[in-house]
């Protein structure tokens, strides 16, 4: 980047160390870092769409679609996050190719399934072979938001159900009593009052979801870990024409920096936001409010 970073052969201390940190292979690690920002600013919200569609689910008076709901977050829930995340992200290529292969090679005449081995036509591949890297990368990389999403939304789910279910039963028999439709109670009483209960297990859900950013690098995303990993570890020429000893210690501890800073603001945005909404309300949090300025 810089213009004396021609020869590093000639270059020592802080001069070095501005070149190295400035390499074409370093702003891999800045861009990881955007990545991460960017899967958390979309899968919070729609893992929320989520969570918020399989509470109100297994609260329906439709027995089926309770079922559904309460599955749903059953099974998520019930198993390890790694072991979904290998399994889903293998299953939804194969189905999102199998679709794409039975639309576009209907005269394909070899089994798809061969033995273990999974075969469509080239032209039902996603992405396609020849595609450029950044379209493999893009679509790796929403493949990783559902995936997150989908499973931090049955977390959402169970935290939203709780909510709805500690809203006082006497809340919504008043509205009833004033004649409103179970849709109005629902999105009138129910809804507005249930954020108040939500918002500490979906604060913790937050956290949980910001130090499961690094589950990315099993899913193929180079993020900072991944980074973290090739910069700090002893490269040969090839990779960097900085060579050094090993620096992955030094790497990691960056990283938990890195998390713990964002823990911490996200914590006080966090905490903003729940005296925002106990204000005024009959909660402990509110009554702490009420007292204070009394």
């Amino acid at each position: 980047m810089f213009s004396y970073c021609t020869d590093p052969a000639t270059l020592d201390g802080l001069t070095w160390l501005s070149c190295y940190l400035t390499t074409g292979k370093h702003m891999g690690i800045y861009w990881a870092v955007g990545t991460v920002l960017l899967l958390l600013a979309i899968t919070a919200p729609l893992a929320l769409v989520f969570g918020f569609g399989g509470a109100a689910a297994a609260r329906s008076h439709v027995t089926p679609l309770r079922w559904f709901g309460k599955t749903y977050i059953a099974i998520v829930r019930g198993v390890p996050d790694i072991a979904f995340f290998l399994f889903f992200v293998i299953a939804l290529d194969q189905g999102i190719e199998y679709l794409r292969h039975l639309i576009k090679c209907p005269d394909w005449p070899d089994e798809v399934w061969q033995g273990s081995d999974f075969v469509v036509c080239q032209a039902a591949k996603m992405p396609l072979g020849n595609a450029p890297q950044w379209v493999h990368e893009t679509y790796g990389f929403f493949i990783a938001v559902f995936t997150f999403a989908l499973v931090f939304g049955a977390f959402a789910a169970n935290v939203l159900y709780g909510a709805m279910t500690a809203v006082p039963r006497g809340q919504l028999e008043t509205a009833e009593a004033y004649g409103m439709s179970n849709r109005q109670t629902f999105w009138r009483v129910l809804v507005p009052q249930m954020w108040v209960y939500a918002l500490p297990g979906l604060s913790n859900l937050w956290m949980v979801l910001i130090k499961a950013t690094p589950l990315l690098f099993l899913l193929g995303v180079q993020d900072i870990v991944y980074w973290a990993r090739e910069l700090g570890g002893t490269k040969t020429p090839q990779f960097t024409d900085y060579p050094h000893s090993d620096w992955r210690m030094w790497y990691f501890l960056a990283l938990l920096v890195f998390y713990l800073c964002f823990t911490k603001v996200s914590e006080i945005v966090l905490d903003r936001i729940m005296a925002r909404l106990t204000k005024g309300q009959a909660t402990a949090a509110g009554e702490r409010q009420r007292k204070a300025t009394a």
